[in-house]
């Protein structure tokens, strides 16, 4: 087993964690423990926040080491994901020339149980939580966290996309084509962007 697969960085205003990018996670968890007192020292006082960096990770492995770091300190952990889309993956939409419709805007994140539903296309500023439902006729551009189900090109439309800040979902619907994501197996997807080609559901 190899040893640094993990290094720390203090910043002005937070503490970066890196981790090797071919780093496996049993070695991260080994390295993670025996850095840890190491890191309890840095946080007498105030309460930097972490950002861990380098590899992209499974949801368990970010559990993981989230757990792991939460159970000696009690600190803001964040893993390189942006909460929100940001511009680029917003120009990047409109780059491939998507036919534009009526748009409509819903401020606000939703919640389980909630159903947004909509002609033309939708743009949610905010997260749509796990159980929350959006659906489209055309477009779905989620700013925050993609956690519910969205169907996007609901009427046949399969020149429709989905775009989130992180997309974080069991499923996406893009007209009749439905593609499973398994959460454990698959990494987040950041900035993500969906969309159909030969009939199959591309994320990038």
């Amino acid at each position: 087993m190899r040893k640094n697969c993990i290094s720390i960085n203090l910043r002005k205003n937070e503490i970066i964690i890196k981790i090797a990018e071919d780093a496996e996670q049993r070695e991260i968890i080994y390295d993670l423990r025996k850095k840890l007192p190491e890191l309890k020292k840095l946080y007498k006082d105030e309460k930097t926040p972490i950002k861990v960096t380098g590899k992209v990770m499974k949801n368990k492995e970010i559990d993981e080491i989230q757990n792991l770091i939460k159970g000696q300190i009690d600190v803001e952990i964040d893993f390189d994901m942006p909460k929100t889309l940001g511009l680029s993956g917003i120009k990047k939409a409109f780059d491939r020339e998507i036919a534009t419709s009526e748009t409509k805007f819903h401020k606000g994140s939703l919640r389980s149980g909630q159903r947004l539903e909509t002609e033309g296309s939708i743009v949610v500023i905010g997260d749509v939580n796990s159980g929350a439902e959006v659906v489209a006729s055309d477009n779905i551009i989620v700013l925050g966290n993609l956690r519910g189900l969205a169907h996007a090109g609901a009427k046949g439309n399969k020149q429709a996309i989905i775009a989130a800040g992180l997309l974080d979902t069991v499923q996406i619907r893009i007209s009749n084509i439905v593609r499973e994501i398994d959460r454990d197996e698959e990494p987040m997807h950041k900035q993500a962007y969906v969309y159909v080609h030969d009939n199959k559901i591309i994320i990038e």
